[in-house]
Formats: structure tokens, C-alpha cells, sequence
């Protein structure tokens, strides 16, 4: 049989698969067995980079990305949010609204079976780890603590980080952990998500010994995440019913999710740029202001945007949006203001894990792009002045900052690995590159060259 592989040029021929690919051990499987088959697996990977029997795809994916974002197989997790800065992120997170429940669904297992429940948030960040008191000090000394980072991008292949990666749950077993300290624990995770944006939160984790490869466990965090997500569904949002306040998400996505009266609505791509327009405008907007605010092309007429407010007025239904001019009779709350407000107190980690990408990336509207590119850099500078090697990774390794050399630059100064260090040199070949050179298809600009100059703000 020939050799097969994927994109990145493994060898993927001897990968084997579970009747269920997210179970680690199939029944009748001999842990002993499998862990050194792992092993092997694993050692052959980190020096080599190709993959072998047995190691499941959704471990390989995993080992790949972790070396692609400069993860050591020696190293660990840092700790980045201590005392005051770990009790006030806490409080603010939305799972600490479902904690008590958590507790009460996991807390008996983990301390009758010597486990470890843990809860994360979506960047991998440790916000609760509790249980059997010896089981934690075995675990302290890897940090799996509150306020560490265990982040797939930061420690590699582990059930929380992996589970927030990729937005389902997950059980990772032995020698599948990427990082060779993590790899006498077992752990299953499932990742929580907000019920009415279906953005992840964070995650729910198990983590313990090789009896948590039993399927049993994944079912468990998963039932555990589901209960989380129907009593957050079931709790009003703090400070203010759902009848007297819209909640706009914007970022990462070309059409917007606005919640209003307890309705769920996906925009257009013009009438989400009109509602992020409004909600920096509580004052109101003429008409003049917002046809200059959305259009490009100035021989577009009143009566076009005139007949785009008439269907928004109609969607949003009556006594939202008025006229004389044009604004919104109730309060927005915008993950774009969130991740102001978190960055105009310093909460850079905070501000990092509200934002969920560039502001309506494929929206050319010139106010729109405006506010794109300023809460971009005002994001990005943040992260370069504070330094952090973890957040710089997770902007990086994004989609919206894999081109962005100012990032990849301060990243090599913290975090030189051979990875880091060649991307940052190929970045920087190719901006030294001759006028007449064409950018290959693949790259992105970075946010603020994507756009000349544009007309003052509204």
C-alpha cells in the first residue's frame, strides 16, 4: 500500500480509527498497551513529524497545530491571572453564573474518584480547579491551577484547550497530550456555549487518571455543558430585562446576531452595518449622515436607504427604531463596546477574550471600516505593550493576525522559537519585497491597509 498524506506532508498511512474518533480507548482496548503504542507515536511525531498507528485524527490535527504555533513538547503552562486580576475576571465571566450548578452535577465525582473538576474560559484560561485535595497538588505542579493558561496554542493538545478549539467535547488520554509532563493525566472537556449567540464560553473538564477514557466520562462533561448552557438560557441578563435592551454581536462574523425582546435575528449585511452605526450613535443619525456613513458610492440616493430602514423597522419591529432622526429607543450592548470597555481599563486579557474577530470583516462601508481598523490596533497595540507570549500566539494563529508582522515581531522578542523566528522573517522578506511583486492569494492585509483613506466619522 502506498504512503499517504496530508496537506502539511505527514504521513498519515498508519492513522487508525475509533469506531467513535472523540472516544480515546474503544472497548476491551489495554490502557498499559496503548499508552506505550502512544508514546512511540508521539516521539516519532515531535522528531519526525509524521504520524502512526494508533493515534486518532482529532489528536493528530491537534499535534499538528500545537507545533505549528511554536508549542514545546517539553514545556507548560504559565500562569497569567493571579489574586485580584483572577477574582475580578472571574466574577465578570458568564460561568460563574452556572458554577454552583456545576459544583453540584461534578463536585461528588471529582472528589470520591480523586478528580479534578476545572473550568475554563475561551481562551483556555484555568478560572476554577477543584476537587480531591491530593489530586491537586499532583496537579499545582504542572499548573493546572486557576489563572494558568492551557490553551491548545500555549500547552498543545489537552482536553480543555482542545475542547475550546474546536467547539466540541473532547477526551484526551495518557501520551495524547501533546506537552510529555501532562502525559500520566487523562481529562475529557466540553466546551459551554452563550445559548443566545452560540458563541463558547469556555469549557467543562474532568481531569484524573486512565479511567477517564472511558466513553462515560466524555458523556458526562458533555450532559454537564448542556445543563450549563439551559440555566444560562433560563437567567435574565444582569441589570436589565430582555425586553428593554438589544444585544448586537458583530465580531468575527459578515452578518450580525441581534437579540431583541427574546428573538434571535440574523441581519443582512446592510442592516447590521445600520445597527452598529446606531449603536455608536444613541443620539441619532440624519439621513445625510448615514447615507455618507455607509455608502462608497456617492450617487446612491436617499430613497435607497430610506427603503432599507423601512425593512429594518419592520424586522425589529414597532417603537425600536425612530425617525428625525434616526436612532434606536432602547439600549444596545455590543461586543464591540465590551471590548472597549475592557481595553479602556487595562483588562487587556479580558478585552482579548471578547473579541471574536474583525467588526463585519466583509463590510465596506466607511464608517464601518473605520471602527474596524481602530478597535484592531487599539487590540493589537495592547497586546504588544503588555507582552504576554500566550495572547500575542492566539492573535497570531488567528485568521485576522497571521499576516500581522508587528505581532510576530513581538512575539519572536518574547518566544523565539525556530517557528516564531521564520514566519517572522518570511513576514518580513516579503515586506521588503520590490514594488512590482505580487502578493501570494493566500495572505491577508493586515486591517489597516486593507482601506484607503476614509471620510470623517458621523
Amino acid at each position: 500500500m502506498g504512503e499517504s498524506r496530508d496537506p502539511f506532508g505527514h504521513d498519515t498511512s498508519g492513522e487508525a480509527e475509533l469506531t467513535d474518533p472523540w472516544v480515546a480507548l474503544e472497548p476491551g482496548a489495554d490502557p498499559a498497551e496503548r499508552v506505550r503504542a502512544l508514546r512511540r507515536a508521539h516521539d516519532r511525531f515531535t522528531e519526525g513529524g509524521t504520524v502512526q498507528r494508533p493515534v486518532r485524527s482529532v489528536v493528530a490535527d491537534s499535534w499538528r497545530r500545537s507545533a505549528r504555533a511554536g508549542v514545546a513538547p517539553d514545556g507548560g503552562a504559565g500562569v497569567e491571572l493571579m489574586d485580584g486580576d483572577l477574582g475580578a475576571y472571574r466574577a465578570e465571566h458568564p460561568l460563574a453564573r452556572v458554577m454552583p450548578l456545576v459544583r453540584e452535577l461534578m463536585g461528588s465525582f471529582a472528589a470520591d474518584g480523586e478528580h479534578l473538576l476545572a473550568v475554563c474560559d475561551a481562551q483556555g484560561r484555568l478560572l476554577w480547579v477543584e476537587g480531591h485535595p491530593t489530586t491537586r497538588r499532583r496537579a499545582d505542579r504542572m499548573n493546572f491551577v486557576p489563572g494558568a493558561r492551557w490553551a491548545e496554542s500555549a500547552v498543545g493538545t489537552n482536553a480543555p484547550g482542545t475542547a475550546v478549539a474546536l467547539g466540541r467535547p473532547v477526551q484526551v488520554f495518557a501520551a495524547e497530550h501533546f506537552v510529555r509532563r501532562v502525559q500520566p493525566w487523562t481529562c475529557a472537556a466540553a466546551p459551554v456555549h452563550d445559548p443566545r449567540t452560540g458563541r463558547v464560553l469556555g469549557a467543562v473538564d474532568i481531569t484524573g487518571g486512565d479511567g477517564l477514557a472511558h466513553p462515560h466520562s466524555l458523556g458526562f462533561v458533555q450532559a454537564v455543558a448542556r445543563a450549563a448552557e439551559s440555566h444560562l438560557a433560563l437567567l435574565a441578563p444582569p441589570g436589565a430585562g430582555a425586553d428593554d435592551v438589544l444585544e448586537l454581536t458583530a465580531l468575527g462574523r459578515d452578518e450580525a446576531g441581534l437579540l431583541a425582546g427574546g428573538r434571535r435575528i440574523v441581519l443582512s449585511r446592510r442592516h447590521s452595518e445600520i445597527l452598529v452605526l446606531l449603536a455608536r450613535h444613541p443620539e441619532g443619525l440624519t439621513g445625510d449622515a448615514l447615507l455618507c456613513a455607509l455608502y462608497e458610492d456617492g450617487s446612491v440616493t436617499p430613497v435607497t436607504l430610506r427603503a432599507e430602514l423601512a425593512r429594518l423597522r419592520r424586522l425589529l419591529g414597532p417603537g425600536l427604531l425612530a425617525s428625525r432622526p434616526y436612532r434606536l429607543t432602547v439600549p444596545v450592548e455590543s461586543d464591540v463596546t465590551v471590548v472597549e470597555r475592557r481595553l479602556e481599563t487595562g483588562a487587556v486579557t479580558a478585552a482579548v477574550a471578547a473579541y471574536g474577530g474583525p467588526l463585519l470583516p466583509a463590510s465596506r462601508a466607511p464608517a464601518v471600516v473605520r471602527l474596524r481598523h481602530r478597535l484592531a490596533d487599539a487590540l493589537r497595540t495592547a497586546l504588544v505593550a503588555r507582552g504576554d507570549p500566550d495572547l500575542l500566539a492566539d492573535w497570531v494563529h488567528a485568521p485576522w493576525g497571521e499576516d500581522d508582522l508587528d505581532v510576530w515581531r513581538a512575539l519572536a522578542a518574547v518566544r523565539p522559537t525556530a517557528a516564531v523566528c521564520s514566519r517572522t522573517a518570511e513576514l518580513e522578506s516579503e515586506l521588503a519585497a520590490p514594488p512590482g511583486w505580487a502578493r501570494p492569494a493566500a495572505r491577508r492585509t493586515h486591517p489597516r491597509s486593507a482601506t484607503s483613506a476614509q471620510p470623517p466619522p458621523p
